[in-house]
């Protein structure tokens, strides 16, 4: 569980936050540019004191203001990875991992030099200097680094911030892999919507220095202040689903949705694996009664549990499928036209090339 809680004043800034999560899962704070993230992640570390403070993590008390407990930084066991690597350019690929293992001094250790080198993919790369790296490789040390230091969360601060479009999309899957693969807790702050939706068990929506939001994706979606943030595109749902069947042939998984099932393209999947599906509301379709003679192979079936106002042409509507919910995004015209309400029955197509599947495993331990 993380409990943390944090009050303080900086100049003409402050900050009141307070958050409550289930862990071990990736708990994302997102928000405009100023609004405290990269605060309240320091206070977390041990790296700034708070005016007013309580920062518990998985039973331990790390910080509490009013007890006068404050745990120093480097005896937090904490494992920070920020937008630039900070690797030390005199030593190796190597020699910066087993700086991490130096850092654990007496924990017990959850993770082995070997079995980190292979998650994070650094095999090749052991004897190279980080100016030898590209972008996305020196994440991947920095990260393989934190990890090295056994701690007991892990905090990544824009780990992706300073790489392109495709060292992001090389460092993704490994950080899917830190979720699904580790009962680490993390803490992950981007300016990317995207990231967060891919990334992301729980999101908390921060402005002014304050926690206005927080829960599941589809939850926070829904806040107007998020929804100005990332501009209609990116809004969008993440459901869990289990693979039925697997055709390599067509490279389609039927991947079962609540009480649907959803046609995806994923390779190399095998039936009975879990899946993390990310749909978004711009590329959802609705009918009110079921099509036929569509060249669409997902029609899903369910009913509008939630209308709000999107723009001055849109409406944005919760569709839930027999538990897992999606998002949609409707103008107001076909709204009227189709008579959309709270509990309309409703279809919902899904072009398969829309869909971006990834192979998940649930974190040990999760609770």
């Amino acid at each position: 569980m993380f409990t943390i809680r944090a009050s303080t004043q900086r100049d003409d800034f402050s900050l009141d936050v307070s958050i409550e999560v289930a862990s071990p899962g990736v708990v994302a704070l997102f928000g405009r540019s100023g609004c405290g993230k990269t605060t309240l992640v320091n206070i977390i570390a041990g790296l700034l004191k708070a005016s007013s403070s309580y920062v518990e993590i998985d039973d331990v008390v790390l910080e509490d203001s009013a007890a006068n407990i404050y745990v120093q930084a480097e005896c937090r066991r904490i494992g920070y990875v920020f937008q630039d690597a900070r690797l030390f350019p005199h030593l190796s690929v190597a020699g910066n991992l087993s700086y991490g293992l130096k850092r654990a001094r007496s924990a017990m250790p959850r993770t082995s030099f070997d079995s980190v080198v292979q998650l994070v993919g650094l095999e090749a790369l052991l004897h190279r200097r980080p100016h030898q790296l590209s972008g996305g490789e020196r994440q991947r040390v920095a990260l393989g680094r934190a990890l090295l230091s056994q701690p007991r969360v892990l905090l990544l601060d824009e780990p992706l911030a300073a790489l392109d479009a495709a060292r992001r999309e090389e460092v993704l899957p490994y950080l899917e892999r830190l979720r699904d693969e580790l009962a680490i807790p993390m803490i992950y702050v981007s300016h990317q919507f995207d990231e967060v939706l891919r990334l992301a068990t729980h999101v908390v929506l921060m402005a002014g220095g304050r926690g206005i939001a927080h829960g599941p994706v589809e939850v926070v979606s829904f806040h107007p202040e998020l929804r100005a943030i990332v501009g209609p595109e990116a809004i969008g749902a993440v459901l869990l689903g289990s693979v039925e069947v697997a055709d390599e042939n067509t490279g389609l998984a039927a991947v079962r949705i609540g009480e649907n099932v959803l046609n995806v393209s994923l390779r190399g999947i095998r039936p009975g694996a879990q899946v993390r599906i990310q749909l978004l509301a711009r590329d959802l379709i609705l009918a009110t009664v079921r099509p036929e003679g569509l060249s669409v192979r997902n029609v899903l079936s369910g009913k509008v549990s939630r209308m709000a106002s999107d723009h001055a042409d849109t409406v944005l509507l919760c569709v839930d499928l027999g538990g897992p919910q999606v998002l949609a995004r409707v103008t107001r015209a076909a709204s009227a036209a189709l008579a959309l309400r709270t509990g309309t029955p409703v279809w919902v197509l899904v072009k398969s090339v829309s869909i971006r599947g990834h192979a998940f495993v649930a974190p040990r331990g999760a609770r």
